[in-house]
């Protein structure tokens, strides 16, 4: 299953139509053309009452690759960063809203250089130290004309330093701050979908979307 998020609505990209499948979907369209495929696509984020949909074949990997293809791809990385004890992880206000830090690869870089980079960047911290790999978020918004499809590879790290974190004012970040695991429940009531399913991929929620 692929969970492919427009903002706070989601469309779901699935080969098990059987279970996957609950009342609450308001869409569901099964893999034709590409011209279906597109449509379906362009009256979902025209109608914003539409807030859940789901997409089937039998063959998902295709499925993703067709969904990937009537978009402008970019590549992105991020990171969940705990302190030393793992008792509590970096959060930063973008926008007036609780997130993770991430940001677009740059030429050449590998997901994992990116993701230190755009940590160290937006959290004013240098050198954490990646853990694990947690999975990949995956999200759809316009810039301009174009429709962009983000993919964010996400990395759980730790940070040992000292240095209190600042945030990146110029990246629209007003602040930072450490989230103990205890109020987990509050952040992720508050911040985006994607990135509740970050934390649900690093087994802190079961929230299901």
């Amino acid at each position: 299953m692929y969970k492919i998020f427009f903002k706070d609505r989601v469309v779901i990209l699935t080969e098990r139509i059987d279970s996957d499948l609950t009342s609450s979907f308001n869409g569901i369209h099964k893999l034709g053309s590409d011209g279906e495929l597109k449509k379906f696509l362009t009256d979902f984020e025209k109608d914003e009452t539409r807030q859940k949909a789901i997409i089937y074949h039998h063959n998902e990997y295709e499925l993703f690759q067709r969904f990937r293809s009537c978009y402008k791809n970019l590549m992105a990385a991020g990171g969940l960063i705990w302190n030393p004890e793992k008792s509590a992880f970096l959060t930063m206000h973008r926008l007036g809203r609780p997130d993770l830090p991430k940001g677009k690869l740059e030429k050449d870089e590998t997901f994992e250089e990116a993701a230190v980079r755009e940590v160290e960047e937006e959290c004013g911290i240098k050198h954490p130290e990646i853990l694990s790999a947690i999975g990949s978020s995956f999200h759809v918004y316009q810039l301009g004309a174009t429709s962009i499809l983000k993919e964010t590879r996400w990395f759980e790290m730790i940070y040992h330093g000292t240095t209190d974190p600042v945030p990146q004012y110029e990246e629209n970040i007003s602040e930072i701050n450490w989230v103990s695991t205890n109020n987990i429940d509050e952040f992720a009531s508050t911040t985006y979908p994607s990135i509740r399913e970050v934390l649900k991929k690093a087994k802190l929620i079961k929230f299901e979307v």
